[in-house]
């Protein structure tokens, strides 16, 4: 039994934004930025600067490409779910700023604010959209 179109168009929202307002264009960008340069910095970090190994922690950076489409799209689950997982790397520079010197604890202090930056950023954005979602309703 299928619904009828009145109860289809009752299950819809009511309107839905074509655009981005200023300050969620904003909170994406940093997201996007930083997610590019903790892509980039644990790639030259474990492949130039600093290898752990025979570079094999550079695989740590692969599943930072998975969320780029998403925040690029504006996809409100990728933002979600980002904010969760970048808690990983946050542990990660955390462990290693504490427990390497040098060149080591310098780039993971520097993996960890940008593990920051991406988590408030993504807090930011959901907030937002469901600030604005809300009064939209």
């Amino acid at each position: 039994m299928s619904a009828s179109p009145s109860e289809t168009a009752a299950a819809a929202p009511a309107t839905t934004r074509s655009t981005a307002s200023p300050r969620e264009a904003l909170s994406r960008g940093i997201a996007l930025a930083s997610l590019i340069a903790l892509f980039i910095l644990c790639l030259a970090w474990e492949l130039w600067l600093a290898p752990t190994g025979r570079g094999t922690l550079a695989i740590k950076a692969l599943p930072l490409l998975l969320p780029m489409l998403g925040l690029w799209r504006y996809r409100l689950y990728t933002f979600r779910w980002l904010s969760l997982v970048i808690w990983l790397y946050f542990a990660e520079g955390a462990v290693r700023a504490t427990s390497e010197s040098g060149l080591g604890a310098w780039l993971a202090g520097g993996e960890v604010i940008l593990s920051v930056l991406i988590f408030v950023a993504c807090a930011m954005q959901v907030r937002q959209r469901l600030a604005a979602a809300k009064s939209a309703a």
